[in-house]
Parts: structure tokens; C-alpha cells; sequence
């Protein structure tokens, strides 16, 4: 298995001299990314190198470049969004020398085009730069099976709640293992949220993706609804053609009045009463 850790080699996180490495001396150091992360292997972590128990203060203070840290980060990943890529580079900035296997759970039986919503998560998380590995098809319950083939150290996840059938926290075991890392969520961002304005500005969108080129079919709306959407499409046409003669046409009154005036103007000069005009030739 290629091994992406792009934490170079930081053993313990220190330089020569024993003085702590800056952040810029580390950033020198790791490799440009110029690949995407890696799919795990069903048969889990194909690495040879032993991996014996490390504690949290161990893993704080630094490992070997040859035994990284391995953090575990699960979810379901649905319009990955920069509040999911935030939880990631958190994630693997936890410890000094931090291998971030991120596990996409599937809900996805129930849905059509199961195929393209799957490849679009997980290309999307292959490509995250703090991600080195990816597991397909994780499980919402982390069984220690699962933690020990994928030789996992630390799952790393927000520390809400979250239920299952049976259990009300699915990370509880994992916490009373000393094995759990809490991040923090991002405010302002969720998939709850981007859903809520899809939802809420659904004509619009559907709209504008028709005018784009897309079919009613691709975009799943039947014959009467397009039919209403193009309808709609005309009568905006429409009223912005009329918004836009009316302020041309407000545009030309303002210039005819501010001719009328200045032709007023020149008129009273020549003709006043006190500038009478007088034709001196006769």
C-alpha cells in the first residue's frame, strides 16, 4: 500500500539541537501532494510495520516517522462542504505525525443512482489534502474488529451524540476505550442547511438549469411543471424588457427636460425684457 503521510520526518517533533521544529520548517519538509489518497484494502491496513498501542500523551508528544499516528474519521459525507473539510484538517493536526483514514458511511440502498452519488463522495474525499486513506462503505458502528484491522489509534468526530438501534451514542465504547478525540463543528455551514436553501429556492434552480440546457428529465420534473417553468421564463423575459424601455424612456424625458431648459434658457437671453434682441444689420 502507498503510503501518502505528508507529515515527513518528524520523529518525536523535534530538530537538531532538540529544539521544537517551527511550523515553516515543517511545511518544508512534507511532499508535494501530487496524488489523490488512497482506497483501503478490504483485508485492512496492508502495512508491515508493527503497530503496538500508543497513548494519547505518546501521540501527542510525537512517534517515529515510520509509526504514525493512525486517526480514524467517519461520516456520512453527503454535499461535502468546507465545515467537512474543516473536521479533517483538524483531524489530522491532532498529533505531530498523523496518518487520516476517513471513512465514508453508505445510506445509499434506499436511493437511485447509487453508483454516481457513492463516486462523487468518495472522489470528493480522495482528493481532500489532509486525507491519506479512505475506507468505502464504513460502518456507523465502529466495532473493535473494524479498529483493530485497520490498525486504528484514535477515532476523531465532534462530540455530539449521535444514535443508533440499541445505543445512545455510537461512540460511547470508543470514549470509554480512551480512544476518542473531539473536533469542533463548523457554525454557519452543515449539510442540513445547503439542503434548506436547495429546497427553498427549488424553482429558481431548476429555472436556471433548464435555461442552461439541461431536460426536464435529467432534471426529474414532469411535462405540466416545465411547461410552467418556461411560462415563467417568458413573462420574466417580459417584464424585464418592459423595466428596461421604462428606464430608457425615463432616461430620454430626463434629457428632453434638461434640453427644454437650456433652450428656455438661451431663448430668455435673447428675448427677456431686458435683454431685448436687436438686429443691429437693419
Amino acid at each position: 500500500m502507498v503510503n501518502r503521510r505528508r507529515n515527513g520526518s518528524r520523529a518525536n517533533g523535534r530538530a537538531g539541537r532538540g529544539g521544537v521544529q517551527t511550523q515553516q520548517q515543517q511545511q518544508r519538509k512534507r511532499p508535494p501532494i501530487k496524488e489523490p489518497a488512497i482506497f483501503a484494502k478490504q483485508s485492512g491496513s496492508a502495512s508491515d510495520t508493527p503497530h503496538d498501542k500508543v497513548t494519547l500523551a505518546q501521540a501527542r508528544r510525537g512517534t517515529p516517522a515510520h509509526r504514525p499516528v493512525r486517526v480514524y474519521a467517519d461520516g456520512i459525507f453527503d454535499l461535502f462542504h468546507s465545515g467537512h473539510a474543516r473536521a479533517l484538517m483538524q483531524a489530522k493536526n491532532l498529533f505531530p505525525n498523523t496518518q487520516l483514514i476517513v471513512g465514508g458511511e453508505s445510506h445509499w440502498h434506499t436511493y437511485t443512482l447509487v453508483h454516481d452519488a457513492l463516486t462523487h463522495k468518495y472522489k470528493a474525499l480522495i482528493h481532500c489534502r489532509y486525507v491519506d486513506e479512505v475506507v468505502r462503505d464504513a460502518p456507523w458502528t465502529l466495532t473493535s474488529e473494524f479498529l483493530e484491522k485497520d490498525k486504528i489509534d484514535f477515532v476523531a468526530h465532534d462530540d455530539i451524540p449521535y444514535t443508533s438501534a440499541g445505543s445512545e451514542n455510537v461512540y460511547k465504547h470508543i470514549k470509554e476505550a480512551g480512544m476518542f478525540v473531539a473536533t469542533q463543528r463548523t457554525e454557519g455551514i452543515s449539510t442540513s442547511d445547503l439542503i434548506t436553501r436547495i429546497v427553498r429556492n427549488y424553482d429558481v434552480y431548476v429555472r436556471r438549469n433548464l435555461q442552461r440546457g439541461y431536460t426536464a428529465r435529467e432534471l426529474n420534473v414532469g411535462f405540466i411543471k416545465e411547461k410552467k417553468y418556461r411560462l415563467q421564463e417568458q413573462v420574466d423575459r417580459m417584464k424585464e424588457t418592459v423595466r428596461t424601455v421604462e428606464e430608457k424612456s425615463k432616461h430620454l424625458v430626463h434629457r428632453v427636460e434638461e434640453k427644454s431648459h437650456e433652450f428656455i434658457g438661451n431663448f430668455l437671453e435673447l428675448f427677456g425684457p431686458d435683454k431685448a434682441w436687436v438686429n443691429e444689420g437693419h
